[in-house]
């Protein structure tokens, strides 16, 4: 099954955002993609963490939604919206209100244009070296449950694939327990501060791909924002022996790989771990 994951440095212009997120997509559909993953807040990085309350959609309807749906339709390609402002909570439309919160949401979009499942991030990034300062719960309602979903690909054989988003690449766990629940590959769409992805990035999203012999899809934010924000980037997809198959530092821009059932097999035969465990 060919996949591409996305690399991009959205702004805070959604419009131009979305010009750009097609214009990739056409580059992965154009290339053979089945399956194609955008980054975690492709649509927006504005200059504030609130900014993206503003932009938020109920879920089932919005622009930003609606263009999820089209380009998956037009394109003909499995589409994981990395991620977008989900309402947490209905009816409320004032972003000043003091309660206002999102779901930091990833939406799959089958190619028929349906949205078939969406995962809200469950693990909510705070990071504070003196230096920079992020706390993802000012703004965020952390998701509640995993998700998983199966994707008949034309190569056929049907994919189990698990969701994650970001700082999620941090609890083993939950990729664990996609493992355990027969997954094949596992998603990452990410924006990784320059500072943590740096020295975590690869490591982490190797350790994931390894420990429970899945391939794994990592799509990023890679580069300087107009909001000054500087992103590590390195958009990756490793194989279930680790192997790092194709990546791209910084800038916008697809990586793409063939990822093989038979591999993915001759791993877990060879070293059957996921067998071996005791809790």
């Amino acid at each position: 099954m060919k996949v591409a994951a996305i690399q991009m440095v959205s702004g805070s212009d959604v419009s131009a955002n979305l010009n750009e997120a097609k214009g990739l997509l056409q580059a992965a559909a154009l290339a053979g993609a089945e399956l194609a993953v955008l980054p975690e807040y492709f649509c927006l990085m504005g200059c504030r963490d609130a900014d993206k309350l503003a932009i938020q959609e109920p879920f089932g309807q919005g622009p930003i939604q609606q263009f999820l749906s089209d380009t998956a339709h037009e394109l003909g390609l499995w589409l994981v919206g990395g991620t977008m402002p989900i309402s947490a909570l209905p009816g409320l439309s004032d972003p000043a209100a003091p309660e206002a919160r999102v779901f930091n949401s990833s939406l799959v979009h089958a190619p028929t244009g349906q949205c078939v499942t969406r995962y809200d991030k469950m693990h909510l990034f705070r990071f504070d070296n003196g230096v920079e300062r992020y706390d993802e719960s000012l703004v965020l309602a952390a998701g509640r449950q995993p998700v998983s979903f199966d994707l008949a690909s034309c190569d056929g054989h049907t994919w189990r694939i698990g969701m994650s988003v970001c700082y999620d690449l941090r609890f083993a766990e939950l990729y664990r327990h996609y493992a355990l629940l027969g997954a094949h590959l596992m998603l990452v769409p990410s924006a990784f501060t320059y500072t943590t992805g740096h020295d975590h990035w690869e490591l982490l999203l190797r350790a994931r791909a390894i420990e429970n012999l899945s391939f794994v899809v990592a799509a990023a934010q890679g580069g300087l924002h107009d909001n000054q924000r500087r992103t590590w980037g390195h958009v990756m997809l490793v194989d279930p022996w680790g192997k790092v198959l194709d990546e791209r530092a910084q800038g916008p821009g697809v990586v793409l790989a063939d990822l093989s059932w038979d591999l993915m097999q001759q791993c877990r035969s060879r070293l059957p771990a996921l067998e071996h465990r005791l809790l």
